[in-house]
């Protein structure tokens, strides 16, 4: 399986301690050149930082041929690669939160997959007991989504949790 990361989704994984979640979900992942800048800047926190100076073996760093220059005024270099090294590769997904470059990367039938999602789906293999607890620590983060989706990721984990119990 191959799998590009755009920063936010690793940033904050590693914020909230969920960073493991990755290569238990995908193996290993692809980040571009331009994230790997992005996540040791100085205004980084520093546990990414911390993170990023030991990156662990199942992270390689690839710059795309590409990078979509086209797509500067809409997108963020990070964006861009990731979704350029998404093409190049044929990668299974792509992860990623930037609503811009989500909505680029379905255009060009890249899949894709964001933080909550990804907890979301963590959840869903037993990856992650405590969904509700984790969004939580997101939340205190400057990470945004809507309360709908929110919303709609705890009832979901909620019913999984009932149907669990009753299968008990």
């Amino acid at each position: 399986m191959i799998v590009i990361a755009d920063s936010s989704p690793l940033r904050y994984l590693i914020v909230i301690e969920q960073v493991h979640l990755l290569p238990l979900l995908y193996g290993r992942i692809v980040i571009p050149s331009s994230v790997e800048r992005e996540l040791t800047r100085t205004a980084t926190p520093q546990p990414v930082v911390t993170w990023m100076e030991h990156l662990p073996g199942w992270v390689t760093v690839k710059s795309p041929q590409n990078p979509q220059t086209a797509l500067a005024s809409i997108l963020g270099l990070g964006e861009r690669e990731a979704i350029a090294l998404a093409e190049e590769l044929a990668a299974d997904v792509l992860l990623v939160d930037d609503e811009a470059a989500r909505v680029e990367a379905v255009r060009r039938n890249i899949p894709v997959q964001g933080t909550l999602g990804l907890l979301d789906l963590a959840a869903e293999h037993g990856l992650l007991a405590d969904l509700p607890g984790t969004i939580q620590r997101l939340q205190s983060t400057n990470f945004r989504a809507s309360k709908k989706l929110y919303a709609f990721l705890l009832e979901r984990d909620a019913l999984r949790k009932k149907r669990g119990a009753r299968g008990s």
